[in-house]
């Protein structure tokens, strides 16, 4: 059996939640890092747009497919 450790980012925030136990501040953090990862999420799609590798035509055909199926 493989032991599992955790990575630097994983302990850090272990240690940020342990001095706050509360369901708000969980979701308050949950809220925060939602919106740092949309944001990384928007700056990669305006790249790919500005580049021209996605373009509604490719956006219309992402929408019919199974995103979820294994290759």
């Amino acid at each position: 059996m493989k032991a599992n450790t955790l990575t630097p980012t994983q302990q850090h925030l272990l240690k940020i939640f342990s001095f706050n136990d509360s369901e708000a501040y969980a979701h308050e953090v949950q809220e925060v890092l939602t919106r740092h990862f949309q944001a990384k999420l928007d700056q990669e799609a305006d790249r790919l747009w500005d580049e021209g590798i996605l373009d509604q035509k490719r956006l219309d055909e992402i929408r019919t497919e199974d995103l979820h199926r294994k290759n």
